[in-house]
């Protein structure tokens, strides 16, 4: 195809305007898409021949289940499913013809098609995991896999793809509560959290239909306070007393409130640290300004673990190791230089007017700093504490190495202790502790997706 200047335009020069002259492709070009048809089909039988002649005489192995002319059958399945796709793209073209009136490529129909097909495929391969371990937390034979069931005539049963849905009990579940006592106050508290977290899961989905409104925002203001202030009270007044059970397993619920403690604590003194700090770097100018902040930079180029030991003989010299403080001071130290660099340039895509006419009416540089830019910096105060929770909920090396009592232990520590047992893996125990040890950051994911998503662009205009 090509085009060529139409040459009748009155009153336009020769290259003004254009018309589109059809060419009919080459015939090589025509039949490529069928060459290389040919050629996927020819190479699947041939290695299906040299698999198969492979394979016999050989002693079948317990993990591998053979299936007679599977690879037949296979094949079979994969000229059934290719030809459903070229049917269905070629009802779609002649749909979309029909209600366009305009010429669809039947390609690029099949492209699509092929396209979606293959989305849907990584999606199922990569929820695949999440489902095993979610159907292993209720499976109480303490295993991860399910052994291969050959009287089953369902071949997903029998390769043990799918596991055995009538042996699933809550016995997993059961093990991380026993002796457990939670006085009648926490649990009201708790009720208020879920409650609270319903509340607004199902704001979440009526904003996503559209129908968001100024007072849905200041009911989700208030429930978000009071889930808030619930939670930091259980947190806070939970103890290791209430949790006498003799096994790690009991104390699963501990180490969960020791996270929270951790990674909240952490999160408020990175917002107070990197505020202070991305403020003055943006609007200051003092000597080694520039300097500060490509050493920022830098140290963010070398991981954590390469101060492991540095850290860890830090704390014990300060007499801080095996205990919360030291754990938060190392993960502040770490979140400094990423969230003052974030809000650094949030502050500089605010106009200094506003600062200037507060300034003019005698507000000093901190009143300035406390009384106008933080009441406009909502949406990246809370993506900078929600970061940095997320990270230090989901760190285990430091946590590790820090901390060496079962009553100090993260959740991260806790679920390796399940799989080093001396005698036997605790699989099923550890998918049910991994699942519920998800759900705080499920929710707070899923409630504040926005300000992530809002926060990783922030400063990124000045205006």
């Amino acid at each position: 195809m090509t085009a060529v200047p139409n040459q009748n335009a009155p009153g336009q020069d020769a290259g003004d305007r254009e018309v589109y002259v059809h060419r009919e492709p080459s015939l090589l070009r025509k039949a490529l898409p069928w060459l290389v048809l040919a050629a996927l089909v020819l190479a699947v039988g041939v290695l299906a021949f040299y698999l198969n002649k492979s394979m016999v005489g050989r002693q079948k192995s317990f993990t591998i289940y053979f299936v007679e002319r599977g690879w037949v059958r296979f094949l079979l399945f994969l000229l059934a499913a290719s030809g459903v796709l070229a049917l269905t793209s070629l009802i779609g073209q002649r749909v979309g013809m029909a209600r366009t009136g305009r010429k669809i490529s039947y390609a690029a129909v099949l492209g699509v098609q092929l396209t979606h097909l293959f989305l849907i495929l990584v999606v199922l391969v990569a929820i695949y995991p999440l489902f095993y371990v979610l159907i292993a937390a209720f499976d109480p034979r303490n295993s991860l896999f399910a052994f291969p069931d050959f009287s089953n005539p369902n071949i997903l049963y029998k390769t043990g793809l799918l596991p055995r849905l009538e042996v699933l009990s809550y016995e997993n579940f059961q093990k991380l509560f026993e002796d457990v006592a939670i006085p009648l106050w926490q649990l009201a508290l708790a009720g208020i959290s879920g409650a609270a977290l319903t509340a607004l899961g199902i704001m979440a989905i009526i904003a996503r239909t559209g129908r968001e409104s100024e007072g849905l925002n200041q009911t989700r203001t208030w429930i978000l306070r009071i889930l808030s202030v619930a939670l930091a009270v259980l947190v806070v007044f939970m103890g290791p007393a209430q949790f006498g059970g003799s096994t790690n397993e009991s104390k699963f619920l501990l180490s969960v409130r020791n996270t929270l403690l951790v990674s909240g604590i952490t999160g408020i003194l990175a917002i107070l640290l990197s505020t202070t700090a991305g403020y003055a770097i943006a609007r200051l100018r003092f000597p080694g300004r520039f300097q500060t902040l490509l050493f920022f930079i830098f140290i963010q180029m070398f991981p954590v673990f390469l101060a492991l030991v540095a850290v860890y003989a830090l704390m014990v010299l300060l007499g801080l190791s095996n205990t919360f403080t030291g754990l938060i001071l190392a993960y502040s130290g770490g979140a400094i230089a990423f969230n003052t660099w974030i809000f650094k340039g949030y502050v500089e895509s605010l106009p200094e007017s506003l600062e200037e006419a507060a300034m003019v009416d005698g507000a000093t540089r901190w009143q300035t700093f406390i009384k106008v830019v933080l009441p406009l910096s909502g949406g990246i105060l809370v993506f900078i504490f929600l970061n940095q929770f997320i990270g230090t909920y989901a760190e285990f090396i430091l946590a590790n190495i820090l901390l060496t009592g079962v009553e100090k232990w993260t959740v991260g520590i806790m679920l390796l202790s399940f799989t080093q047992g001396q005698f036997s893996t605790k699989w099923g125990v550890f998918a049910a502790a991994a699942t519920l040890g998800a759900l705080p950051i499920v929710a707070l994911f899923y409630g504040f997706q926005g300000y992530f998503v809002g926060g990783t662009v922030s400063g990124g205009v000045k205006e």
